[in-house]
């Protein structure tokens, strides 16, 4: 004679669910980690390698009249050979007051690319001015 035993339970599966929730939460928790310090490492360096480029473009100076002025023409050249450099491409704009370098990145994302986000551009501008002696503190 056998005796058979019924279970009657209705959380059949309920733990794979769980399990399927909790890892996607821990697999974006840590793509935001990841990924967002390469975003952030990214922006830095953009931003150190405008403001680099900027300020050797703002130390070609000429003196007119006695008034201090970029060079036009030699500020642009000296911070396109920075960038040229470091291997890096920019946008310039340059006047006898001030030169404005923007340097923008594309990084790859790699865990986040999993849900869809798998590129993500930063860019960071600096400006840098000639300054004569009168304009120190």
């Amino acid at each position: 004679m056998q005796i058979r035993i019924t279970r009657r339970c209705n959380d059949r599966g309920s733990v794979s669910g769980f399990v399927v929730v909790i890892t996607t939460a821990v697999l974006a928790c840590a793509g935001l980690v990841i990924d967002g310090a390469r975003v952030v490492s990214a922006k830095l360096d953009a931003a150190d390698h405008a403001e680099n480029a900027a300020r050797a473009g703002a130390q070609e100076v000429v003196a007119r009249d006695g008034v201090i002025t970029l060079d036009v023409v030699r500020a642009r050249e000296s911070a396109q050979a920075y960038l040229s450099s470091v291997g890096v491409s920019a946008t310039l704009a340059v006047t006898p007051a001030r030169i404005t370098v923007t340097v923008s990145k594309t990084v790859q994302m790699t865990l986040l690319s999993l849900v869809g986000v798998s590129v993500k551009s930063v860019s960071a501008s600096r400006s840098s001015a000639p300054v004569t002696q009168g304009d120190q503190p």
